[in-house]
């Protein structure tokens, strides 16, 4: 695994290192070993996948507040998205910037988000599968959320969103 940091602290852009014959390819996707041995030390408790069927599907963003924050590898293992990642640690010298990365079933890579930052994705072609591994596990009644097209943050998706939550939709501005 490569492991390629970003803008913000705590965000990394994973690839992964496939070894390939006439039989297909294999590849290892997390190594607890290899992500302590690059500073971002990392074992997930909790796996979960986001089946998105329509092009255009927005989920996010989305974090669990200390004591709840998680730290999450997502990946596509289907389809294409837009992934994004936005800094909300007061103590951060990044708080309130975002960084990007498209990830692909093609591309193989995974993002890297530490505690602390919110998640959002929208998917860029039908049938998109996210996998998520999480740590620690998702603890329900703690989540929150910035709205996509908050003006506080200026997040330059690549399109308007065709479909979201209610609940994403209506998250209120958020200030930093």
């Amino acid at each position: 695994m490569r492991f390629s940091p970003t803008a913000i602290a705590g965000v990394m852009v994973i690839d992964i290192e496939a070894h390939e014959d006439d039989r297909g390819g294999f590849a290892r996707l997390h190594c607890p070993e290899e992500f302590a041995t690059a500073g971002h030390p990392f074992t997930p408790v909790q796996t979960s996948l986001s089946r998105n069927p329509h092009a255009g599907t927005l989920r996010g963003l989305h974090y669990q507040p200390a004591p709840h924050a998680e730290v999450k590898l997502v990946r596509v293992v289907r389809g294409r998205m837009f992934d994004v990642a936005l800094d909300l640690r007061p103590e951060s010298p990044t708080v309130g910037q975002w960084t990007s990365a498209e990830l692909s079933a093609e591309n193989g890579q995974a993002l890297l988000i530490t505690e602390g930052i919110a998640h959002g994705f929208l998917t860029l072609e039908p049938d998109t599968d996210v996998l998520y591994q999480i740590s620690p596990a998702f603890q329900s009644g703690h989540e929150a959320g910035i709205r996509w097209n908050d003006p506080a943050f200026a997040i330059a998706w690549p399109n308007a969103p065709a479909l979201m939550s209610p609940r994403d939709a209506a998250y209120p501005d958020h200030r930093v």
